[in-house]
């Protein structure tokens, strides 16, 4: 049984102007998120800056989510490290929590072999039982899991069930959807591909662009899954500016402005980010106008 089916959002977390973390505002945003029909939150995830997070304030930050979100939906954490020990740690307490599930990148600047994604992913799932999803983010962490190596993974490790694809590469996705014949859910982690890799039998989206649209990017989920793909089109191509504008510098540092766009109080981004240059705010303000949000 997947997960969540249709559409997560990668939530930001807000920052108090003194770097410190604002729960209170990141209440705020999970009510928003729920009450607009978000399938599923993930947490601590790269969108929520967990990289520039103490352990402390990465696991208070998830404990508050799912206490906050008390079983309305599922809450996924991201556990994810370079540093399988760290990972496990991680993991093991999110667990602890009452985390749904766990969203685990591949290990970043180390640049795993296939052998040892597999012993990383292993190692992470062995000490807990609940449901993880492989992260797959080249582009950031110097490493792709190949199609191979992750339908190996979901057949070898029972807890192991699914796979955010950031790739990119659509080719790459079929492939890996032929070989796994169903043995592993698949998410699309790129909102402007969400439709195509659906059409592949992906089970929805973990989502940047459902920070400032949880009900449009679920709708769009729901209409495919509902056999209306006019619809589901539609709506994808009508966010197709503004998931552009979301990613015109690297994320989280545009999301977050659009979020505080809209009426939330994201904060700042943590150092080495910077806060959205000046030329990048005319263009993320456009987006939301056009979009209807503001």
């Amino acid at each position: 049984m997947s997960i969540f089916t249709g559409a997560g959002v990668a939530i930001v977390t807000p920052f108090n102007e003194d770097g410190t973390i604002n729960f209170e505002e990141l209440g705020r945003l999970i009510e928003f998120q729920i009450e607009n029909k978000t399938d599923a939150i993930i947490i601590c995830g790269t969108t929520g800056e967990s990289s520039t997070m103490t352990d402390e304030e990465h696991l208070d930050t998830i404990k508050y989510c799912i206490d906050k979100v008390a079983g309305r939906v599922p809450v996924i954490a991201g556990t994810g490290s370079n540093n399988t020990k760290d990972a496990v740690n991680l993991s093991s307490k999110a667990a602890s929590f009452g985390a749904d599930g766990l969203l685990v990148v591949t290990p970043y600047y180390n640049k795993a072999t296939q052998e040892g994604l597999y012993q990383y992913y292993k190692t992470i799932a062995d000490a807990v039982d609940i449901p993880i999803i492989m992260y797959n983010v080249p582009s950031r962490t110097g490493t792709n899991i190949l199609p191979e190596t992750a339908v190996r993974i979901a057949k070898e490790v029972e807890n192991v069930v699914a796979i955010k694809e950031a790739s990119g590469n659509i080719s790459q996705v079929a492939t890996l959807a032929a070989l796994a014949d169903g043995c592993i859910d698949i998410y699309s982690g790129n909102d402007d591909q969400v439709l195509p890799l659906l059409s592949l039998g992906g089970k929805g989206v973990i989502s940047v662009w459902s920070n400032v649209a949880p009900k449009q990017v679920h709708d769009m989920c729901q209409a495919f899954f509902d056999g209306d793909i006019a619809t589901a089109t539609k709506l994808q191509l009508d966010g197709v500016e503004l998931s552009k504008a979301l990613f015109c510098e690297v994320n989280p540092i545009p999301v977050k402005a659009a979020v505080s766009m809209i009426g939330y109080n994201a904060g700042p981004v943590r150092a080495p980010l910077t806060n959205l240059s000046q030329g990048n705010v005319a263009v993320v303000e456009k987006a939301l106008k056009n979009y209807g949000l503001l």
